[in-house]
């Protein structure tokens, strides 16, 4: 009975994904979806403010738990509809959850297993679970910084690492803010042009709403490199 429930957050986290994958929801994961729906769901919005924020809280956490492609698109349609701070902290407590609930399915369900193949095989998660060993919640947040690693791996990593709950959490909501406020703010730039009756093109990157959000995204795809780079190597 102990080994059953053992594998029961795993069990469901993979009906999540196959019931995910199923219903066609990531044919709605684009720009062009959220702009045909935009009326309703600012209506939506502007009469249920705090319910749409769980609703949007509770789709990024499902979202990033079964590692859905669409996390920018999902992330700009944060800042689209909500504004860059109101999107943007919605997205970072949406994809935190679903890390700690991917952590949590991975060491209670496969852990042991899991660890003992990426010991003997080595390659990235090998090196991301040394690291996370060595001190987690410091490379933990420097992985969300800076994303050397995708995110799905150091979810699973940092949970065969056995790191603790409350560093790996933090470090998480930390860490992933650089990023999601970027990119939250490159969608309310988006937004605010279309409000204003305005139709993106390419030329909206030269729109300071858009363009300084940008110069940020490049000054931290920079700070990687530079990381990188003193290193010596990539993970």
């Amino acid at each position: 009975m102990e080994t059953v429930k053992r594998f029961v957050p795993l069990i469901v986290l993979v009906v999540a994904v196959i019931a995910v994958l199923a219903s066609g929801v990531t044919r709605y994961l684009s720009l062009d979806a959220l702009q045909a729906n935009e009326q309703a769901l600012r209506a939506f919005i502007a009469s249920n403010l705090v319910l749409a924020l769980l609703a949007f809280v509770a789709v990024y956490a499902l979202a990033t738990a079964v590692s859905l492609p669409g996390a920018v698109i999902l992330t700009l349609a944060g800042g689209y509809l909500f504004d860059t701070w109101l999107g943007g902290t919605a997205t970072v407590i949406g994809a935190t959850i679903g890390a700690v609930l991917v952590f949590y399915a991975v060491r209670t369900s496969l852990g042991e297993a899991l660890r003992h193949k990426a010991e003997t095989s080595g390659g990235t998660l090998k090196r991301v679970i040394d690291g996370v060993s060595k001190g987690a919640f410091g490379y933990i947040l420097t992985l969300r910084l800076i994303p050397l690693a995708p995110f799905w791996l150091v979810n699973v990593a940092a949970a065969l690492a056995h790191a603790p709950l409350r560093a790996y959490a933090l470090a998480t909501f930390i860490g992933i803010m650089p990023a999601t406020f970027i990119y939250s703010g490159i969608g309310a730039g988006i937004g605010a042009l279309v409000t204003r009756g305005e139709t993106p093109d390419l030329g909206v990157i030269f729109e300071p709403i858009v363009l300084l959000p940008l110069v940020a995204l490049g000054l931290l795809s920079l700070a990687t490199t530079l990381y990188q780079n003193r290193k010596g190597r990539t993970l």
